[in-house]
């Protein structure tokens, strides 16, 4: 598949990203991130590896869309974050003193 990067035009298929991504750590994902195989990357070190460009050069929409559009699964920084429960205040005073709501 033909896909823009940084203005650079790459011939991408899914099965090289798979072999170019292949024994490298994943970092630590704080934004946007790609499943590749079964490790999260952020997408920045995708596109770092597979354009060898550096992550300054491209934007992580970019990226995103090139990796959706081969099949990639992509997230967003949102979704990783679970959201936190909102518990009433009887529910939290229960739960302060170790007794069930009834």
């Amino acid at each position: 598949m033909r896909c823009v990067i940084a203005r650079f035009p790459f011939e991408l298929t899914k099965h090289e990203v798979l072999a170019s991504m292949k024994g490298i750590k994943p970092e630590a994902v704080t934004g946007e991130s790609v499943l590749i195989g079964r490790r999260h990357y952020p997408v920045k070190q995708v596109g770092e590896v597979i354009t060898r460009q550096d992550r300054r050069d491209f934007t992580s929409g970019e990226v995103t869309r090139a990796m959706s559009r081969l099949g990639f699964t992509c997230r967003n920084g949102e979704e990783s974050t679970p959201a936190a429960r909102v518990l009433t205040p009887l529910q939290t005073a229960s739960a302060l003193l170790g007794r069930p709501v009834s």
